[in-house]
C-alpha cells in the first residue's frame, strides 16, 4: 500500500512538473514574440534572446517525448514510435544548443555549421517515427489509396519545394557542390516530413485525427515553413538569428511541447467524438489546387495563345474530376452505411454513432435515448407468407419510423427484424417513453400485402443514457437487455432500462448475498383441511438485499435459474431450512414429528454431486431424511435421464420424500409417475383458484386427487385462500393443503413460535404433509 501510494505521489509531482514546463515555454514565447514586435534592444540583443529561447523549448519537450517513450500507460506501439521521435527531438535539442554557442560564444558564421547538421538529422528520424505511429489496420486495397494519397500530398509539396528552392539552388552561382547538395538536403527532409505528416494524418485510427497528432502537424507545418523561407534567405544574402522565421520555429518547439504532454496524458483507449471526417482527407486536394496556382503564377508571362487556353483548361479539367470524385466518395460512403432494403443507417453507422455519443458529456436537459425495437411475430408472416412478404413488413417498419422521428435522429436496421433509434437533445427521461409510444403506435399499423392484411407490433428496449463512462457497445447490450424485459412482460411495449436488468450484475450480486448471508428462509405452514391442525413447513427464501429492502422469490429465482447462481443458492437454503428446523426438534416437545419441504430445482437435480450434498447438509445440521421432503418441478418427471433417475432413487433410498410440485401445469406422463419414486403429487394453485366456480378446473382438481389415490401418493392443494376452496377440496378427498387461508409464509422467529404453540404434531398418516403452498402472487414462486 504505501509502495502505491509513493508511485501515486511521484505521479503526481512528476505531471505537476510537466504541467509547469508547458507553461513555462508559453509564457517564454509570448515574450519572445513581443521581444521582437516590440523591437526592444536593438538587432543583437533581439537575437540573443530569440536565440535562447530555443534552448528550453527544447529540453522541455526532448524530456516530454522521453516520457511518453516509457510510459506504460502507452500501447508499445506508440511507444516504439515516440522512441525515435525523441531521437529527432534530441537532434533538435542538440542543433539549438550548438546555435547558441556558434552565434554568441565562438561568433562563427560558417556554412553548414554543427548547428546546420544537426537540424538536417532531425528530419529522417522525424519521418520514421510519424510512419510508426499506430493505426487502424487496412486492407490491401485501402493501403494503396493511403498511399496514392500520402504521393498526392507529397507531389504537391514538391512543385511547391522545387518552384521555391531547388530550381534557384541548382542554378545559383557561387556554391561550392558539397554546400550545393546540403542546401537541397534540408527542403527534401522538409517533404519527407510533409509526406510523413499526411500518411499520419490520413491513416488516423478514429473518427478523428488524435490531438497530439494534430499538434505534431501543425508543429511540422511551421516548421517546414520556417525552413523554406530560410533556405530562401540563405540564397539570397545570408540568414541572420531573430529574423521572422524565427518566430515560425519557436511556435513549432511549442507545439511539439505540448504535443508530447497531451500524448501522455491520452488514455490507451480514448472514446471517440463526433468530429468532420472529411476534414482530413481533403489534403490531396489541397496540394493539388495548390500545385496548379504555383503553375499560373510560374506561366503568367506566357502568352495566352496557345499556352493560357491549355494551361486554364486544364486546371478546370483536373477540378472537376476532382468534383466528381468527391461525389462518388460520398455515394460510396452512402452505400457503405446505408441498409439497402429500408434505406435506413445500417449497424456500421449505428455503431460508429454510438461509439460518437459515448465520447460526449452527458448534459443535464439535453438527455439522449438509445432504442432497440424487435418486431414482435415477424417470424411466423416471413415463414407463412415468403421473405416478400416479410421485406415488405420492414420497408412498412422504416417508413413508419420516419414518419415518428425528426431529421436529426436516427434510425438503423442492425440485422433481421432488428432497428435502433438513437434520439438525442431529450428535455427529460419521460420524454424517451413519449417517443417509444409513439413508434409503438406507428408500428402498430397493419401491412397491405397483395390479399393479405399483416398485423405486427413492436417491443421496444430505452436506455436514457446517464453513465459518461459507457462504451457504445454497452449501451445497445443495456437496450437489448430492456427489449428482452419488454417481450417478457407481454410484449407490443417498452420498458426502460435499470440496473435491476443487467443480468451479469445482478448475478454476481445475487452470489454475493448468497456468500454475505443476505439470504433468510421464511416458513409457510402446511395443515390438515378438515382440522387446522399444523402438519408441516415449506422452506420459502428471501433476499434481504441492503437497498431494496426484502425480495420474494419472483425478484430473484428466475435469474437464478438462467445463470445458475440457483444450485449454490439451493445449497444454501437446504442447509439453513434443516439447521432451523433441528433447533425447533429440539427446542419443542412433539416437533419430533414435523415435516420440512425444500424446493430442489431443474439444475440442482442435475447436479453429479447431488445426493452427497444433501447427506452432507443432514449430517451437518442433525436434521433426520425422514422428516424430509424434496419438491421437484413436472419438467424433470417429463423426460427423466438415467442421472436423474439414480439421484430420485438415492435419495428415497435415504428415506426422503419426494412430490412434484405444480402437478398438472405441465405435460406429466403417468408411465414416468409409476416408474419414478414420487411419494406425493401438488395441486397447481391455479386449479384451486377456480374451484368454487370453475367447472373444469374442479374436474382437474378431482381428477389429480384420484389419481393420486390409485398411485397411493398424498395430493396436497396450494393457493388456498377461502373456506369455500377447503370444503371443496375435503369433499374431494384431499386432506393436506395450505394457502393464505391457514398461514401466510412465516419468518424463522414465528414459525417457531407457531410450532411451541400447536402441540404434538400428527405424523404417520400423511407421508407426505410437509408441504407449504408459497406465498399468494403467483410471481413468488
Amino acid at each position: 500500500m504505501l509502495s502505491n501510494r509513493v508511485v501515486m505521489l511521484s505521479w503526481i509531482r512528476a505531471g505537476r512538473g510537466a504541467a509547469a514546463g508547458v507553461l513555462a515555454c508559453a509564457v517564454l514565447l509570448v515574450v519572445q514574440q513581443a521581444w521582437f514586435f516590440g523591437g526592444w534592444g536593438g538587432a543583437e540583443v533581439s537575437t540573443l534572446v530569440t536565440d535562447a529561447s530555443y534552448v528550453p523549448q527544447a529540453v522541455v519537450f526532448t524530456i516530454l517525448a522521453a516520457r511518453v517513450a516509457v510510459s506504460k500507460r502507452q500501447e508499445a506501439r506508440t511507444r516504439r514510435a515516440w522512441r525515435v521521435i525523441t531521437v529527432a527531438f534530441g537532434w533538435q535539442l542538440a542543433a539549438h544548443c550548438s546555435w547558441f554557442v556558434q552565434e554568441h560564444v565562438l561568433h562563427t558564421t560558417g556554412y553548414p555549421s554543427a548547428a546546420d547538421y544537426c537540424f538536417l538529422l532531425f528530419s529522417p528520424f522525424m519521418f520514421a517515427g510519424l510512419l510508426m505511429l499506430p493505426g487502424q489496420y487496412r486492407r490491401r486495397r485501402d493501403r494503396q489509396k493511403l498511399a496514392l494519397d500520402a504521393l498526392i500530398v507529397g507531389a504537391g509539396g514538391f512543385i511547391a519545394i522545387w518552384y521555391l528552392l531547388l530550381g534557384p539552388i541548382l542554378n545559383a552561382p557561387g556554391l561550392t557542390p558539397w554546400e550545393r547538395s546540403f542546401t537541397a538536403a534540408l527542403p527534401v527532409g522538409d517533404l519527407l516530413l510533409v509526406l510523413a505528416m499526411s500518411t499520419a494524418m490520413l491513416r488516423r485510427h478514429q473518427p478523428e485525427v488524435p490531438a497530439p497528432v494534430r499538434l505534431l502537424a501543425g508543429s511540422i507545418a511551421l516548421t517546414v515553413s520556417a525552413d523554406v523561407s530560410y533556405s530562401w534567405i540563405q540564397l539570397h544574402g545570408g540568414f541572420t538569428g531573430g529574423s521572422w522565421p524565427d518566430l515560425l520555429w519557436l511556435a513549432g518547439c511549442f507545439l511539439l511541447v505540448v504535443a508530447a504532454d497531451q500524448q501522455y496524458r491520452r488514455p490507451r483507449h480514448p472514446a471517440p467524438r463526433r468530429t468532420d471526417r472529411n476534414a482530413v482527407f481533403v489534403l490531396p486536394y489541397a496540394a493539388s489546387i495548390g500545385a496548379y496556382l504555383l503553375l499560373a503564377e510560374q506561366s503568367s508571362h506566357l502568352p495566352l495563345d496557345p499556352y493560357g487556353g491549355m494551361i486554364l483548361g486544364s486546371a478546370v479539367l483536373t477540378l472537376l474530376v476532382m468534383a466528381r470524385q468527391m461525389h462518388a466518395l460520398r455515394d460510396n460512403r452512402e452505400m457503405a452505411v446505408t441498409d439497402g432494403l429500408t434505406g435506413l443507417a445500417n449497424r456500421t453507422l449505428v455503431t460508429e454513432r454510438l461509439e460518437q455519443l459515448a465520447g460526449q458529456p452527458v448534459r443535464p436537459g439535453r438527455h439522449t435515448a438509445i432504442m432497440l425495437i424487435d418486431l414482435d411475430r415477424f417470424k411466423p408472416i416471413n415463414d407463412t407468407f415468403g421473405h416478400e412478404a416479410g421485406d415488405a413488413v420492414l420497408v412498412a417498419a422504416a417508413d413508419a419510423m420516419r414518419a415518428v422521428l425528426r431529421g436529426s435522429d436516427l434510425a438503423g436496421r442492425i440485422g433481421g427484424d432488428e432497428f435502433v433509434v438513437l434520439v438525442q437533445g431529450l428535455p427529460n427521461r419521460e420524454t424517451a417513453g413519449t417517443v417509444a409510444a409513439r413508434l409503438l403506435e406507428a408500428l402498430r399499423t397493419p401491412v397491405i400485402f397483395g390479399e393479405h392484411l399483416l398485423m405486427v407490433e413492436a417491443s421496444i428496449g430505452v436506455v436514457v443514457r446517464d453513465d459518461p463512462y459507457a462504451s457504445g457497445e454497452t449501451l445497445l447490450q443495456q437496450a437489448d437487455t430492456a427489449l428482452y424485459a419488454a417481450k417478457r412482460a407481454g410484449r407490443g411495449r417498452f420498458e426502460y432500462y435499470s440496473d435491476v436488468m443487467d443480468t451479469k450484475a445482478r448475478e454476481a450480486e445475487l452470489r454475493r448475498a448468497v456468500a454475505n448471508d443476505e439470504l433468510v428462509v421464511y416458513f409457510q405452514p402446511a395443515v390438515a383441511l378438515a382440522t387446522g391442525d399444523l402438519r408441516a413447513v415449506e422452506a420459502l427464501v428471501r433476499w434481504n438485499h441492503p437497498t431494496r429492502g426484502l425480495l420474494g422469490p419472483g425478484e430473484f429465482i428466475e435469474l437464478a435459474e438462467e445463470t445458475g447462481a440457483v444450485v449454490p443458492l439451493g445449497t444454501w437454503v437446504l442447509r439453513a431450512a434443516c439447521r432451523e428446523a433441528a433447533r425447533w426438534r429440539a427446542d419443542h416437545a412433539g416437533a419430533e414429528a414435523l415435516r420440512l419441504s425444500v424446493n430442489l430445482s431443474p439444475k440442482q437435480v442435475g447436479q453429479v454431486d447431488l445426493v452427497r450434498t444433501v447427506e452432507t447438509i443432514l449430517a451437518e445440521t442433525g436434521f433426520p431424511p425422514d422428516r424430509l421432503t424434496l419438491e421437484i418441478t413436472e419438467s424433470v418427471i417429463l423426460q427423466p435421464d438415467p442421472l436423474t433417475i439414480n439421484h430420485l432413487q438415492a435419495l428415497r433410498d435415504l428415506g426422503i420424500q419426494l412430490a412434484v410440485d405444480d402437478f398438472g401445469t405441465g405435460y406429466s406422463a403417468l408411465s414416468y409417475l409409476r416408474s419414478l419414486p414420487v411419494t406425493m403429487l401438488k395441486i397447481d394453485r391455479s386449479f384451486v383458484t377456480g374451484i368454487a366456480d370453475d367447472d373444469e378446473a374442479r374436474s382437474v382438481c378431482e381428477a389429480v386427487v384420484h389419481l393420486g389415490g390409485a398411485f397411493r401418493m398424498t395430493v396436497v392443494a396450494e393457493g388456498i385462500e377461502t373456506s369455500e376452496q377447503a370444503a371443496a377440496l375435503i369433499d374431494m378427498g384431499c386432506t393436506v393443503g395450505q394457502g393464505f387461508y391457514f398461514h401466510r409464509p412465516l419468518p424463522p422467529a414465528e414459525a417457531s413460535a407457531l410450532i411451541a404453540n400447536s402441540g404434538t404434531l400428527l405424523s404417520g398418516q400423511y407421508p407426505g404433509s410437509g408441504y407449504a403452498l408459497r406465498d399468494k402472487p403467483a410471481s413468488d414462486r
